[in-house]
């Protein structure tokens, strides 16, 4: 019974993760052109305060979602990326999400 449950528990969390990859990738693409200005460059450090950037190609969808809601709700403070995702929906954070999931930029 326990295995039965685990199994279950992992599988509806497989689906729940696997639910943010149903972005869409081009709408991601096109959106993803100021998240690539910083992001984007190859071994980018920030000037000042000084800290790096880190490459978002290839990331876990749920993960980058998960980031943007924390960056937008003043979870996560840096006044950069909340100024980026303020006013990105939901659908929007699916759909970067997804483009960066897959493209691996």
């Amino acid at each position: 019974m326990k295995r039965l449950l685990a199994s279950l528990l992992g599988f509806g969390m497989i689906l729940s993760v696997s639910a943010y990859a149903e972005g869409d990738v081009n709408a991601g693409m096109i959106k993803s052109q100021t998240c690539l200005g910083c992001h984007g460059v190859v071994n980018y450090n920030n000037a000042y305060p000084t800290y790096h950037v880190p490459k978002l190609g290839g990331q876990h969808a749920a993960y980058l979602v998960a980031a943007m809601k924390a960056y937008k709700d003043g979870l996560r403070q840096h006044s950069t990326m909340h100024g980026n995702v303020a006013d990105l929906s939901e659908q929007d954070m699916e759909n970067l999400a997804a483009y960066f999931e897959q493209d691996g930029k």
